[in-house]
């Protein structure tokens, strides 16, 4: 039987004390030469790939396919989550740094591919737009750097 907490009561994942772990997974999602953009809510003209936090209690394996999910819909029985064993660490943006706790300067961002079959749609949680794209109009898109040099990875092998 799960636990029933309420909603006045915050917990301490969703205290406003709670900080991010600054870990994070980028999930690039593609399909042959189409690559999955999507567009930042809270920053409307930013385009990424699937990204998200590690929550305390996750692996980051755990967190990739997680993101995944709440952010497009898509679960593994969508295509295959390959872990590149790469990881970035780079510093948090000035407008986001009071997400992390004090002191916090960087990220650390753990890299995974999702490869499908084929193009689909997807459900939206947390932006407000998506698009499949081509490699080369993704590249010149994203906003990160590291989503761009993964993008141009993959662009290497297909």
């Amino acid at each position: 039987m799960g636990w029933v907490i309420p909603l006045a009561q915050p917990t301490p994942l969703t205290s406003p004390m709670h900080y991010k772990v600054p870990e994070s997974a980028l999930v690039v999602v593609y399909s042959k030469d189409q690559f999955l953009l999507l567009e930042r809510s809270d920053r409307p003209g930013y385009w990424q790939s699937v990204t998200g936090s590690r929550d305390v209690h996750e692996t980051i394996e755990q967190t990739a396919a997680r993101e995944l999910k709440e952010e497009t819909g898509l679960t593994m029985a969508d295509g295959v989550l390959i872990s590149t064993g790469r990881t970035h660490t780079y510093p948090i943006m000035d407008e986001w740094r009071h997400r992390f706790a004090p002191g916090v300067s960087e990220n650390r961002e753990t890299v995974f591919y999702f490869s499908m079959p084929q193009v689909c749609n997807v459900t939206l949680s947390e932006h407000i737009r998506y698009e499949w794209v081509s490699g080369e109009e993704a590249v010149g898109r994203v906003f990160s750097r590291t989503n761009r040099e993964e993008i141009q990875r993959i662009l290497m092998t297909v």
